[in-house]
């Protein structure tokens, strides 16, 4: 007897992807085998399985993943002080290679003929699967349901639920749930009533942060050490990349730091509302440029300050596998190996204050700085630089 062809369906266990389960499994003669990376999400493996299992799945595959996303995408990332419109860290966007890319993998290894994803048909993840898929496995099939199917709305995935029988989950006030997407490095909530950008967002949809107000009245103290550019370590102690995010994501989320609310320009130009929260990123941001204040020159801070606009509208539109991000990150690296030294943050009530930065490094000179000491500065090389540089004001 022939076997079953094969898809592989990017899963999460919750409403969207149980519908397009459902919907896979009517539409294509096909085994679905349900795949789903451990990012650090907040994650139910049993009801993850359960619910896979109660729609006749016979293959669920859950991948650890969460060093692998810290160490060689967030970390990476970071490195460049990527941020894109001026406050979103990227924290779905940077998730989406890393997952597009095991899935190929584990299309490759069970010989599927395709591979789906439950991204809407107007939103920014469709684009960053596909991108990764045809990439890593030009010759899958793609299916993208939203783009396809008839269910036009939350309403009609709803009703498709009821009647299929799936489970439909409650957000805390017992109504159909927000679009949340989920990692280690962050937390976005969209949809409902944040769709309108004139409503105030509800603090109950906050998952990781609490309220500045409600933050301790005395503050915490916390040095962050870095080696080659990357973090290492918390108060002088050694953490692996994953573990050193999720100390440092409780240590700012009690403080009530990392929220963003933000209208974005999609790549596919819709402007979109999210609430995003990245408490361990935020204060890894501030220290990284804190630390690389210290250590490396003039040129090559603006050079990184320079590209970086580019860099992170790269991974927000899904090219972290391309060229010139690949290029762009040769120039982030360059000397990564001079940024090591460490970072005293204090966390307040929502604020992030730099106290101190400790470093070997001898680019930040007491010397030349001091204004008790002037003998190796020569302050006549002054008026010849000014000299020089007022050409310029009439070209």
């Amino acid at each position: 007897m022939k076997s079953k062809k094969r898809i592989v369906l990017a899963y999460s266990g919750g409403l969207d992807t149980s519908i397009i389960l459902k919907w896979l499994q009517v539409n294509y003669d096909a085994e679905v085998i349900c795949y789903t990376a451990d990012i650090g999400q907040e994650i139910n493996k049993k009801k993850i399985i359960s619910n896979a299992k109660k729609l006749g799945v016979k293959k669920i595959i859950i991948k650890d993943l969460k060093h692998i996303f810290i160490k060689d995408y967030v970390f990476p990332m970071l490195r460049s002080h990527a941020v894109y419109e001026g406050v979103y860290l990227l924290g779905t966007s940077i998730a989406r290679p890393l997952i597009a890319k095991d899935q190929i993998k584990t299309a490759k290894k069970y010989d599927a003929y395709a591979v789906s994803h439950g991204a809407t048909g107007k939103g920014n993840d469709q684009v960053r699967f596909e991108l990764g898929y045809h990439y890593f496995g030009p010759k899958i099939k793609i299916i993208s349901p939203w783009r396809i199917w008839k269910l036009k709305s939350r309403t009609d995935l709803i009703n498709y639920a009821k009647k299929n029988k799936i489970p439909i989950p409650k957000d805390k006030k017992g109504a159909p749930p927000f679009s949340v997407d989920d990692n280690l490095f962050h937390t976005s909530t969209e949809g409902k009533v944040l769709e309108n950008p004139k409503n105030s967002v509800p603090e109950f949809i906050y998952q990781r942060t609490i309220s500045p107000e409600k933050a301790p009245s005395k503050p915490t103290y916390v040095i962050i050490n870095f080696k080659k550019s990357d973090p290492i370590g918390i108060n002088g102690k050694k953490f692996k990349p994953a573990n050193l995010l999720k100390k440092l994501n409780q240590l700012a989320g009690k403080n009530g730091i990392g929220r963003v609310d933000l209208v974005e320009n999609r790549f596919l130009g819709i402007k979109s509302r999210g609430i995003y929260e990245t408490p361990g990123g935020t204060l890894l941001l501030h220290a990284h440029r804190a630390i690389e204040s210290v250590t490396l020159d003039k040129q090559t801070m603006h050079k990184k300050e320079y590209i970086m606009p580019r860099y992170a509208e790269l991974i927000y539109n899904g090219f972290w596998f391309s060229k010139e991000r690949v290029k762009l990150q040769k120039i982030v690296d360059l000397n990564k190996q001079k940024v090591n030294g460490s970072v005293k943050l204090k966390l307040y009530k929502g604020n992030i204050t730099i106290i101190s930065r400790l470093t070997q490094s001898s680019a930040y000179s007491l010397k030349k700085v001091s204004f008790e000491e002037n003998k190796s500065f020569n302050r006549l090389n002054v008026e010849k630089f000014i000299n020089f540089h007022k050409k310029k004001l009439r070209n």
